[in-house]
């Protein structure tokens, strides 16, 4: 009996694997892009009224984990345990979608809606888990399909999901009507009018956005990002902070000599506590003065650079030692002046057990053991505390014309010969998004406008420090990228649409690049050393410099934020509440009917 259930739930993981499978490829840097649009369908076809609801719980549970676990592998150099702890959370959102699909089939709800709905709301879902993980939607996998994606600076990257998902939806209700031989039913026709209209709207709606660029976007400055290839091996030890900076200057000297105004250091590759309060504590020969007098000296009379560094506070002890109270992840802004600038911002979301240790004071029992057994990536309480302020950096906007662009580049900003001249002479303003920010679609929303819906900055620089998700080889000569960087510079494309604001990419072992405000992840650039192809710089030093665009659109995403994707995990959450109900008070029901019957039926025979 045993053998035979275990059996039926094998057989019905069959459909749940092809999907898994499906979906996985559509992603970078697989970029199997148009398998998308039917990724899901097997998954839905499986979720029929006829299969036991515990079966399919299972079945879906199962290839669910071993989905996520497979996908996130690059999670495990940096904690194990969150990484086991995030897949045994996500895995059971694909049960929860399996049976209300399932459900919407029994009842006849359009499976075209049903699943456009459940998939946006189940991935909506992911971010209610420790400050969120936006990773791996199904739009994510159509980063290089431009025209579709311009629909997110209304709906966010939810809408172009929403957009997949309900073509996977028809196909599978047509597939199904083609079994029950209802296919040529005027129902049919109208679902998959429904459909295609939304798609032409689409399609037309980013046409109509990609032709306003002559007009809405006009060159800014000339940025050069600087990328380091530094183990995490080596970077977690804190013993190389010399060496690493004094592998990151030639470039970003190079950048300099070649126009930069503005050039761009990866995420605490500057490994100094930089914070003004800090600096003040310590003698002028710590290594920290050292770094912090290099930068100043290196900045003036050349360009403004941005670096990724330690942000604290902390008190001077009896013994001359400095007591931390505070610990940031920050970013610092030195100018062509040599001074460095009064703002400094302190990374706001952090990566749970990467970077803050959840409820470490009331578990500090737990990471302890934690620690010994090297499921976490250090041996001591790293924990950072959360920066809270939304910090614009600004630098002069200079007269000239920028440079033009090289012919390499097929996606370049046109702009007027002038551009530059004819910009209002305020300060250029940006803001600074550190690693994982940049999945977050409301870190980059905070960001664009100010309180009166005015857009308050002209671009987005990340700084990330993906060196966690590399493997060095022997003698750190051959580099293993995971799937992780391509993964991130695909979804870092969503925020510049969704908030018509270029970005600035600096990323230790890449992807550094520039993508501009449709999204378009840039191949080429004025000069640099990196590959001329944005998405094959992993896993390799250099720099680049390049002109940033500057769009002067306010998006309606920035004004109104996800309130798609909150809708749809609304409806989720009211179809469990509904599913609950009806397993809860209708079983009883069933049951009273059923002793009702047989207390009937013994009463005849007696």
């Amino acid at each position: 009996m045993k053998k035979a259930k275990s059996k039926k739930i094998l057989l019905l993981a069959l459909p749940f694997a092809a999907s898994a499978v499906l979906l996985t490829v559509i992603q970078p840097p697989f970029d199997l892009a148009p398998l998308a649009w039917v990724a899901l369908v097997p998954f839905i076809l499986a979720c029929s009224s006829r299969v036991s609801g515990r079966r399919l719980f299972v079945a879906a549970y199962l290839v669910g984990l071993v989905y996520w676990l497979a996908n996130l592998y690059w999670i495990v150099p940096i904690t194990v345990i969150g990484w086991l702890i995030f897949c045994l959370y996500t895995a059971p959102l694909w049960p929860i979608l399996a049976l209300i699909l399932r459900y919407c089939r029994s009842r006849k709800i359009p499976l075209f809606l049903a699943a456009a709905v459940l998939v946006v709301g189940t991935e909506r879902m992911q971010g209610l888990f420790l400050g969120g993980f936006f990773w791996r939607f199904l739009g994510h996998s159509q980063y290089r399909s431009i025209t579709i994606i311009q629909i997110a600076d209304i709906f966010g990257a939810g809408g172009v999901s929403f957009l997949v998902a309900m073509v996977n939806g028809l196909v599978a209700e047509l597939i199904i009507a083609a079994r029950q031989r209802k296919l040529f039913k005027i129902s049919n026709f109208a679902k998959a009018a429904v459909v295609l209209v939304l798609l032409a709207a689409a399609g037309v709606y980013g046409r109509w956005r990609i032709s306003q660029q002559p007009a809405c976007v006009k060159a800014g400055p000339v940025v050069g990002a600087v990328q380091s290839n530094v183990p995490q091996s080596v970077k977690r030890t804190f013993e190389s902070g010399q060496q690493i900076f004094d592998a990151l200057m030639p470039d970003s000297k190079a950048a300099a000599d070649a126009g930069a105004q503005l050039i761009v250091w990866p995420e605490t590759m500057v490994q100094a506590w930089l914070s003004p309060q800090i600096l003040a504590l310590l003698p002028q020969a710590h290594p920290t003065q050292v770094l912090h007098n290099a930068l100043r000296s290196h900045a003036k009379d050349t360009a403004y650079v941005l670096v990724g560094a330690y942000g604290g506070a902390g008190h001077l002890e009896d013994d001359s030692t400095i007591n931390l109270v505070r610990k940031y992840n920050s970013a610092f802004l030195y100018n062509d002046r040599g001074e460095q600038d009064h703002r400094q911002y302190d990374k706001i979301h952090l990566v749970p057990f990467g970077e803050v240790l959840p409820l470490r004071r009331k578990l500090s029992w737990f990471y302890e053991a934690m620690m010994k057994v090297k499921f976490i990536p250090y041996n001591f309480d790293y924990s950072l505390d959360y920066g809270t302020e939304y910090t614009i950096f600004e630098m002069p906007r200079p007269p000239q014309t920028a440079p033009e662009p090289n012919s390499g580049d097929t996606e370049r900003v046109e702009t007027e010969p002038n551009a530059l001249a004819a910009m209002p002479e305020e300060p250029y303003r940006f803001a600074v998004m550190i690693c994982y920010e940049d999945v977050v679609p409301k870190i980059a929303r905070k960001f664009a406008l100010d309180r009166r819906g005015r857009k308050r900055i002209d671009w987005l620089v990340n700084i990330s420090n993906d060196g966690w998700f590399v493997r060095f080889g022997a003698g750190s000569k051959k580099v293993y990228p995971s799937t992780e960087l391509a993964q991130h510079a695909a979804i870092c494309a969503f925020r510049a649409v969704e908030n018509r604001l270029a970005v600035v990419r600096s990323v230790n072992t890449g992807i550094s690049c520039v993508i501009d405000s449709f999204g378009r992840i840039r191949d080429g650039f004025i000069s640099g050393s990196l590959p001329q192809k944005a998405m094959s710089r992993t896993g390799m030093a250099g720099w680049f410099n390049d002109t940033i665009p500057i769009d002067n659109r306010v998006t309606f995403f920035s004004k109104y934020g996800q309130y798609p994707d909150f809708c749809c995990e609304a409806c989720v959450i009211v179809f469990i509440i509904v599913w609950l109900f009806l397993r809860l008070f209708g079983s009883k029901k069933h049951g009273t009917r059923l002793s009702r019957r047989s207390n009937e039926t013994y009463t005849r025979k007696s």
